[in-house]
């Protein structure tokens, strides 16, 4: 059986596999990269990856579109069992959670997203609880802090919208190897796409310098966009790469170093509502202070 849809005026410019999944909640990411990769999935005819960002107008066409499977009557999802202790480990990294969403302080070394070289992902955990939750933004791998997860899908919407339209205020902490020449500045920076080098994003990235010690700095970034790598990227321009960053630094003097890059602030409104969350600093990054004579970061301060 065949499914056709049209996307409309409010998906325009969301990510295909997310767009699908706003579709269809039950869909997780494995399903959705291996029907795109088989061509069961297709745009306007063609091949997509899912990073792909759909226009008012595109005609997704679902070749082997099955309604129990779509419809959740079936939960699709990989025969994985996740271990008892990563599923305490995930409930003991929520810090916030309502009839509606949850906040994780996801820890660096799992992947928000699945795949085929991926074990275990954010989205395996939290479809293992329930198919109607979904991811609304991700995080690298290495990258650790605040992750929103959405438990419907009005919720999935809507922060579809606040991150769409720049209504999420997103901080985050970055031990930096050197300084940039400026204190403080807004960095306005076109970069490559991470799977089609040829395409250019648009990214805007303000960050403030708290404190310079060795030839060490601790920086505050603002991400205005949410692009993948972006701040690594911005970091590696300024001449300052983050340190445990094996992609974008290849100065060796930290290279056992895990990557300290984290996402410790997240501030929207909803329904009138004003949300302000705070993660602390994991622990390898004190542990990296007290070795390096650096200082505390009082992160409420931000």
């Amino acid at each position: 059986m065949k499914k056709i849809i049209k996307v409309n005026k409010i998906d325009d410019n969301l990510r295909l596999d997310k767009w699908l999944k706003l579709q269809y909640s039950a869909l997780q990411q494995s399903y959705v990269e291996k029907n795109l990769r088989k061509k069961n999935i297709l745009v306007n005819n063609q091949k997509k990856q899912s990073s792909y960002r759909v226009v008012i107008g595109d005609e997704i066409k679902i070749l082997n579109y099955n309604k129990e499977v779509y419809k959740n009557k079936i939960l699709v999802k990989i025969s994985k069992t996740i271990p008892k202790k990563l599923k305490e480990y995930f409930i003991s990294a929520i810090i916030y959670e309502n009839k509606d969403f949850i906040l994780l302080n996801k820890w660096a070394g799992i992947s928000t997203q699945g795949g085929s070289k991926i074990k275990y992902s954010v989205d395996d955990l939290i479809k293992d609880i329930s198919p109607s939750y979904n991811l609304v933004h991700r995080l690298d791998k290495e990258t650790s802090g605040l992750l929103i997860i959405a438990k419907n899908l009005n919720f999935t919407k809507l922060f579809g919208s606040l991150f769409k339209n720049q209504e999420i205020e997103k901080k985050y902490i970055g031990i930096c190897q050197g300084s940039p020449q400026n204190l403080q500045s807004n960095i306005d920076l076109e970069i490559s796409d991470t799977k089609k080098k040829n395409l250019k994003q648009k990214t805007q990235t303000y960050y403030k310098v708290l404190n310079t010690q060795n030839h060490i700095s601790q920086i505050l970034f603002y991400p205005k966009t949410g692009k993948k790598h972006q701040i690594r990227i911005v970091c590696k321009n300024l001449g300052c790469p983050i340190i445990g960053d094996l992609k974008y630094n290849n100065q060796s003097k930290f290279k056992n170093e895990k990557l300290k890059l984290h996402a410790f602030n997240l501030r929207f409104t909803i329904m009138n509502k004003k949300y302000n969350f705070y993660s602390d600093l994991p622990d390898h990054f004190n542990e990296f202070f007290k070795i390096n004579k650096l200082k505390n970061i009082k992160l409420n301060k931000f």
